[in-house]
């Protein structure tokens, strides 16, 4: 039976590149046969990715059956991955988040979790000399993991790491950062094809704050003002996203990559209420720009209070 390599629900551009690396890595430099999959539709820069690059779409699945061997990359939450996952046969985790717990194993596992930017740069580590053994669209698609986790490097999260690794890639590839990364952005910035709900849910996580549980959703874009003019539709949206997740209130901001803030949609008093306890803001309208904020992981997660 093949290993399947996932990541994430709602795959952005790292849990969707991170497992075609480990699972080409695991094919052909282990010989072990491992697939990429997806748990749901790439977002529009994962896609960008794999047609700059020339990769397959991985094969989108819904679930895992019981005993099913599986390598979990960039996500250790039972929440964003298969509901059946403690059935499954998990044989490692590769990660870049703090811990969430709930996951159980059949037997003692592999797990890396560091903490750097990018899943895929972890990859790279982990796979040492053999890493020079991928191809020019594998390793395209690890510089893009890394230029989109670390927003070139403008998050927080970055590491000094993370850009020398993605820096060596380039030079190998023959690749302008700069000019590679405003392409990424272009592809992430144009979100017209996609419903307010799909937007909603399409770099998102959950996450509970005292008893109130929200889905996370973050948007980075450079061109903000093509969601913010969207803002009533996708506020009037969140309560039905809201009610078919299972969630109590959907938090979107809207991440300018350029000026480097985030904009946070305030529909009513609780997320008003969230914004003032969390960042200290003083909200007067139905958005509050956060300055500096760019990070879910580092900025916004660990700062959530109610």
């Amino acid at each position: 039976m093949s290993t399947l390599v996932f990541g994430h629900k709602s795959p952005d551009t790292d849990s969707t590149g991170s497992p075609i690396l480990w699972a080409w890595y695991l094919s052909e430099v282990k010989g072990s046969d491992a697939e990429p999959v997806l748990l749901g539709e790439p977002s529009s820069e994962a896609a960008f990715m794999l047609e700059k690059w020339d990769l397959p779409k991985p094969r989108i699945i819904d679930g895992v059956e019981a005993g099913q061997p599986c390598v979990i990359v960039d996500t250790n939450n039972p929440a964003e991955l298969p509901e059946a996952i403690n059935e499954a046969d998990v044989q490692a985790i590769i990660d870049h988040h703090k811990l969430v717990g709930g996951l159980e194993t059949k037997g003692p596992i592999d797990i890396t979790v560091r903490p750097l930017a990018c899943t895929a740069t972890i990859l790279l580590d982990l796979m040492g000399d053999d890493a020079a053994k991928m191809p020019k669209a594998m390793k395209g698609a690890a510089l893009t993991c890394i230029l989109s986790d670390t927003l070139e490097f403008r998050s927080p999260t970055t590491t000094a790491h993370d850009t020398a690794v993605a820096e060596r890639l380039a030079a190998d590839l023959g690749v302008s950062i700069p000019d590679y990364a405003a392409e990424m952005f272009a592809a992430k910035s144009d979100v017209s094809a996609f419903s307010d709900a799909e937007l909603l849910r399409m770099d998102s996580k959950e996450y509970e704050v005292g008893g109130t549980k929200f889905r996370v959703s973050v948007l980075e874009t450079t061109a903000p003002g093509m969601v913010l003019d969207r803002k009533a539709s996708l506020m009037s949206a969140m309560t039905t996203v809201a009610a078919e997740d299972g969630v109590d209130q959907v938090l979107l901001f809207v991440v300018d990559i350029l000026r480097e803030d985030a904009t946070l949609l305030v529909p009513n008093d609780l997320v008003k209420t969230l914004a003032e306890k969390s960042f200290g803001a003083s909200v007067a309208g139905d958005t509050v720009v956060l300055p500096g904020v760019m990070s879910r992981k580092k900025q916004i997660i660990p700062n959530l209070a109610l």
